[in-house]
């Protein structure tokens, strides 16, 4: 594994014709969830079926949440007692409405990165996206950009920014979209996964739904779809 720094975030390599992200082959770059390790998903490189060559990038949000945390990361703040009670007392419209103070800033870092790692495919794929708040941030980043990309992943997010993001999805028409949830998220709920699902749908995304029998996580399943945004068919799922 190799480390560069990229628009001031630290990028971690892996694959490619070196085993350290070398050579200019196919391109997955992920982001990780709030409160984990900028390493979090490095794993992933092992288990999605890619091509030859291709190339994993994974890069460590801005914000270190301290020792209470394990030094975990975050692409920007969360108050997580206040989060779990509005989820708890239903109130997930006022969440998905919701403008992160700081996501802005997030989006230009990331849009920047984007723009340069993405570049060293030399028009070959390159499929984005993240787990939890770094799908957050993934879909908040293609929704701004016009960045050429393959497919993208959410795996486990959610809506933010609904006023922002709804009006913007049809500048993707047509994108590969590769979306993962478990029916028993006590995080993000599941309702607002399958919402989400719709509205892409509706804007005239190309969405592969793998929804599972779990919680906050990734599911085998998110693998092989993964894989088939790397090539030229869409993954198996339910529409």
């Amino acid at each position: 594994m190799k480390e560069s720094t990229v628009a001031g975030l630290k990028v971690r390599w892996t694959g490619g014709d070196d085993g350290h992200g070398g050579g200019e082959g196919p391109l997955v770059i992920l982001l990780h969830g709030y409160g984990a390790p900028g390493d979090d998903l490095v794993p992933l490189s092992r288990e999605i079926p890619a091509p030859p060559g291709t190339r994993f990038a994974f890069p460590e949000a801005p914000k270190s949440l301290g020792p209470q945390f394990d030094e975990g990361r975050a692409w920007w703040d969360i108050d997580i007692m206040a989060y779990q009670f509005a989820v708890l007392a239903g109130r997930t419209q006022e969440l998905t409405e919701s403008v992160p103070e700081g996501l802005t800033e997030v989006r230009a870092r990331v849009t920047e990165l984007l723009t340069e790692v993405s570049s060293t495919a030399k028009g070959g794929p390159v499929v984005f996206g993240g787990f939890s708040q770094g799908a957050m941030v993934s879909l908040d980043v293609t929704l701004h950009c016009d960045v050429p990309l393959s497919g993208l992943a959410l795996l486990s997010g959610t809506i933010i920014a609904r006023q922002d993001w709804i009006p913007r999805l049809g500048s993707r028409r047509g994108l590969r979209v590769l979306q993962s949830h478990g029916t028993q998220d006590p995080i993000l709920p599941y309702e607002v996964a399958e919402e989400l699902r719709g509205a892409l749908q509706a804007a005239g995304l190309e969405v592969t739904w793998v929804p599972f029998r779990g919680g906050h996580g990734i599911p085998p399943g998110a693998f092989e779809g993964l894989g088939s945004l790397l090539g030229g068919h869409s993954a198996k799922g339910k529409a």
